[in-house]
């Protein structure tokens, strides 16, 4: 979606050379420690990561799960607040030690380790500030040197090339200040009703929830420095802005849009470039996820020969019978091509087929065919022919007739 106007961005301003320096020598310090402690082979970082700000009454905690189920990530987020409670934070502060930038990114970068997030995470709260936001940076260098390093050995499934996205849930200052009151309200009430009634449990009345002009601060305080810093971003990551001022259905509708898989942004380029002229099926909703685009990348890393001889195989003599069955929906092949023979590229096809959106079962068949008859017995000889019997379904074309 497109961001605010133009307007909105007077507060913007680039990035200085002390604050790329500071962030250099926190990141550094940061990443040798995390090697000193795990070594290298170790460092095995989530592949999808969506960077999740929001403007206050924006609703990040309301769509945080949301945006989780769009993209198959089962791991809970990792809030950054949240990290400066942790036992580890508690420990720095009563070491009389300040959680500052590179306190919060080694706490940070440590938690992502965690094998739960290692098909994919959500970070709420990151990056803050532009320090954060050029650590940021490093990081995805740092993981695409891991990648490279690795993605042709045993532990390549371990190191895949990381996938950022920056997603920013935008509110308008009267909208923010609306819901911040409204929200502040209703916790004033329910707990009122707690206290009379003895059943239920308090929850934190905020004071930026109960005076308008704290929330306009608060507001503000975002505008200046998350906002900016997740905007700057916009040209290096997948962005999504999306507009939240609208009831929930919308927004999730919104959200669903922005975040649903897109082979474009999701394949490595090699891959993309060999499959493209697939042709995508009607669109079936969210389809593929994490693993089918991994063996993908890994047919074209580990066996691209074949890889490229199944595509062929596909758009020569498969596609036209498919589109000639458009209306139906349903197409049935029966191939003695030799070259399905190999498992492996009987597992290409289905998986090609599979991310461009088609539903495809295989049944083999085996016949026993006359080829000669021994003289001396009279014993035919045969031999075995195998079919592959393929079922091709998926969203048929729309016909509409007249009355």
């Amino acid at each position: 979606m497109s961001g605010p106007s133009q307007t909105d961005n007077r507060t913007a301003r680039t990035v200085t050379d002390l604050e790329i320096k500071d962030a250099q020598l926190i990141f550094t310090a940061v990443w040798e420690d995390l090697l000193e402690r795990h070594g290298r082979d170790n460092l095995r970082f989530p592949r999808e990561f969506i960077w999740l700000g929001g403007a206050p009454g924006a609703g990040k905690g309301t769509n945080t799960a949301f945006i989780a189920g769009t993209r198959d990530i089962s791991a809970p987020p990792i809030v950054i607040s949240s990290l400066l409670t942790t036992p580890q934070a508690i420990a720095l502060k009563n070491a009389g030690a300040m959680v500052g930038d590179r306190e919060v990114i080694g706490l940070l970068f440590e938690q992502l380790l965690d094998p739960v997030y290692l098909d994919g995470v959500i970070i709420d709260g990151f990056p803050r500030t532009h320090v954060q936001v050029e650590c940021l940076k490093l990081f995805y260098h740092a993981m695409l040197e891991l990648h490279n390093t690795y993605r042709t050995t045993p532990l390549g499934r371990y190191f895949r090339k990381p996938m950022f996205r920056i997603a920013l849930l935008f509110v308008s200052e009267d909208v923010s200040v609306r819901r911040q009151l409204k929200r502040g309200q209703e916790i004033r009430e329910l707990n009122r009703l707690v206290r009379e009634s003895g059943n239920g449990t308090l929850q934190e009345e905020r004071a930026t929830d109960l005076d308008i002009d704290l929330c306009r601060g608060r507001y503000r305080t975002f505008k200046e420095t998350t906002f900016n810093a997740l905007e700057s971003l916009r040209k290096i990551f997948h962005f999504h802005f999306i507009d939240a001022e609208d009831d929930l259905p919308e927004v999730q509708a919104r959200i669903l849009q922005e975040f649903s898989y897109q082979s474009s942004l999701e394949l490595n380029l090699e891959v993309f470039d060999l499959i493209r002229s697939i042709p995508i099926a009607s669109q079936l909703g969210v389809h593929a996820r994490q693993e089918l685009v991994g063996r993908l990348e890994d047919y074209e890393t580990d066996h691209r020969a074949l890889f490229v001889a199944v595509i062929r195989l596909i758009e020569e003599k498969m596609i036209p019978i498919v589109k000639a069955h458009a209306f139906t929906g349903h197409a049935r092949i029966n191939t003695e091509d030799e070259l399905l023979d190999n498992p492996l590229a009987l597992r290409m096809m289905i998986d090609v087929f599979s991310e461009r959106g088609f539903h495809v079962t295989v049944d083999i068949h085996r016949m026993e065919t006359p080829v000669r008859v021994n003289p001396e017995t009279w014993e035919i000889i045969c031999k075995t022919k195998k079919v592959f019997r393929i079922e091709i379904r998926f969203t048929p074309s729309e016909i509409r007739r007249g009355h």
